[in-house]
């Protein structure tokens, strides 16, 4: 047996190894740099003298946005600054050291907000049921108010393209409404402006990138730890239907940046009364419509 185009398939050293594994991230971090510059570009995401918060949970996806944002800040065509916060909601177990430790080793403007939200949820939601929810609106009620407190221009979240395809199906099947998550969002009051730099980013993608970065990842155990979440069943219908027919979650994504408001249904989005109307006359409202349905013989 010539085993000769084997050896020669093979690494030579595990330096060879190495700088191939390099080479792969460094392309990967280009591809990421290139996809949060073209969100942040096509959305106004971030304008000279922004004062932006970068949301830090200790998950994979808050990692890689503060990571990419610090690349792109050193060529940015405006000048910003990058705060990264994380909310220490106190579980049990929590490991307290590892994000400072982390951002001290990158030399990155950081602030640690210590608020018991852990004790607040788990004594208001029974025992079994999703907690997601209630965390969620302290959360960001706690990162809000901090945000305002300091000045903060922009509030960057870490959520990915599979997120806003994510939530855009989950508010289908279980709220009935077409809504999802968008790349750029004015807080109710009117006093926020939240930006996902990573809306053009795949999830798979991040998952890859952050373990060649190595960050130190802090799980979930509140929420993320909990069985049979609506998100979770969505999340897994749509690996699914990824796995038989590879590329549909990027069909759907980009669908999400291609509304037509005419082919659906919502007379708020749409004037349907005005489309093909005749003549200048109001047209009769629901109620004489309703009211003339009731009146004559019915068939039994």
């Amino acid at each position: 047996m010539n085993i000769l185009p084997i050896l020669d398939s093979m690494p030579r050293s595990a330096s060879e190894s190495a700088a191939r594994a390099k080479r792969e991230t460094d392309k990967l971090a280009k591809r990421l740099r290139h996809q949060v510059g073209r969100a942040i570009a096509d959305f106004g995401m971030i304008e000279d003298g922004d004062k932006v918060m970068v949301c830090l949970s200790g998950g994979k996806d808050s990692y890689t946005l503060l990571d990419v944002l610090l690349q792109l800040q050193k060529k940015a065509p405006v000048d910003f600054s990058i705060t990264a916060v994380n909310l220490d909601q106190k579980q049990p177990g929590f490991p307290e050291h590892v994000l400072p430790d982390y951002l001290h080793s990158i030399g990155v403007d950081f602030h640690i907000i210590e608020q018991d939200t852990y004790s607040v949820v788990t004594r208001v939601i029974p025992e079994g049921k999703t907690m997601c929810s209630l965390c969620s609106r302290l959360r960001r009620g706690a990162l809000y108010t901090y945000a305002e407190e300091h000045g903060y221009t922009k509030i960057a979240l870490g959520h990915h393209r599979d997120d806003l395809v994510n939530t855009f199906f989950l508010n289908l099947f279980f709220h009935a409404k077409l809504s999802g998550m968008p790349p750029k969002l004015l807080s109710d009051d009117g006093k926020h402006v939240v930006i996902r730099p990573l809306a053009y980013v795949r999830e798979a993608d991040i998952e890859q990138y952050a373990e060649a970065r190595g960050f130190p990842i802090i799980p979930c155990n509140l929420c993320g730890s909990q069985d049979n979440l609506q998100r979770k069943q969505v999340k897994k219908m749509l690996a699914q239907w990824e796995k038989d027919s590879p590329g549909r979650i990027e069909t759907m994504a980009r669908a999400l940046g291609d509304i037509r408001p005419s082919q659906l249904s919502d007379p708020k989005l749409f004037d349907f009364l005005a489309l093909g109307k005749r003549g200048d006359g109001d047209l009769p409202d629901a109620h004489a419509w309703l009211s003339s349905s009731t009146t004559g013989d019915v068939d039994a």
